[in-house]
């Protein structure tokens, strides 16, 4: 079972108060169905590739509506040959989506009445059933974090948008092959987006998870860090040994500033030391203690010379 599947079965088994449950219907239905015109008369045909959001839809179409309907099955022809769950709702269609603010007077609209999305515990459920038709997780464990929930049209997906905005999301929008899709990338916000719709397991799991991965990279990263600085160390002590080596060759080493002289001495004796570790060896030498930076400096003095 992929993360999504996770965190749509867990949604779809929380329980919704009557006012919660008009507004996931909503969702779903907006996302999901078609209407169609049989025997002189509309019926919803909605269709999901998710078991566990075809349950959810019969569920709450049978508790507030009291709907008759017919379900079936189908196998799609792609390679994946994915299952296709078809709610087919025989009566009652007007009612509905008039009760849901998706039908008035003037025909279909472009999203739910704001009555259906007032109260915040409803605009949770919304986007809870907005994610159960038509929304994605990527598992924490992959390179990049993402979740979307995608839809036909233009004015839907700024509606989607906005309400997830009422919670600070940060939720941003893209055209993808004539698809509009509502998207965050952020872990913070993709976690409190899980929160939010009620999916606490999954929000437990993305979390432990993240937090590991954020601890390997960070501690990769240090670990780089390290290897660079310990090179870099390494770059500059063989060019000091090099240049100490020629101004003994040459006879200059003796008549080297006494200050200099004690510096190129520690190097010689300590190849592969720090600027730190030779201000530790020089202070318990000399009794003096020198800074990194005089250290450096003594040190520079010796390739000009």
């Amino acid at each position: 079972m992929s993360f999504t599947q996770e965190v749509k079965h867990e949604v779809a088994n929380i329980e919704l108060g009557a006012c919660c449950q008009k507004a996931e219907t909503a969702a779903l239905i907006q996302l999901s169905s078609s209407v169609v015109i049989k025997n002189h008369k509309l019926e919803l045909s909605i269709k999901t590739e998710n078991a566990t959001t075809a349950k959810r839809v019969f569920k709450l179409m049978k508790d507030l509506f009291q709907a008759e309907m017919k379900l079936s099955v189908m196998k799609k022809m792609n390679l994946k040959k994915n299952n296709i769950y078809e709610i087919q709702v025989l009566d009652k269609t007007t009612e509905i989506l008039t009760e849901l603010g998706l039908w008035n007077t003037s025909g279909f609209t472009n999203h739910p009445s704001k009555a259906i999305v007032r109260k915040e515990c409803c605009a949770r459920a919304y986007l809870a059933g907005a994610f159960l038709a038509a929304g994605s997780i990527n598992s924490p464990k992959k390179s990049n974090y993402h979740c979307e929930i995608v839809t036909q049209e233009i004015e839907h997906a700024q509606y989607i948008q906005t309400i997830m905005n009422r919670f600070e999301l940060g939720a941003k929008y893209i055209v993808r092959r004539n698809q509009h899709v509502v998207y965050l990338k952020a872990s913070e916000k993709i976690s409190d987006f899980l929160r939010m719709i009620q999916a606490n397991n999954a929000v437990l799991d993305f979390e432990d998870i993240r937090i590991q991965r954020d601890f390997h990279n960070n501690l990769t990263r240090l670990d780089n860090c390290e290897v660079a600085n310990v090179m870099k160390t390494m770059v500059a002590a063989n060019d000091q040994l090099e240049v100490i080596h020629r101004l003994m060759d040459n006879g200059e080493f003796e008549t080297l500033d006494p200050k200099i002289k004690i510096v190129a001495e520690l190097r010689l004796s300590h190849p592969e030391a720090s600027l730190n570790e030779l201000c530790e060896k020089y202070e318990i030498e000399t009794g003096k203690p020198i800074s990194k930076s005089g250290m450096k400096h003594r040190l520079a003095k010796l390739i000009t010379l």
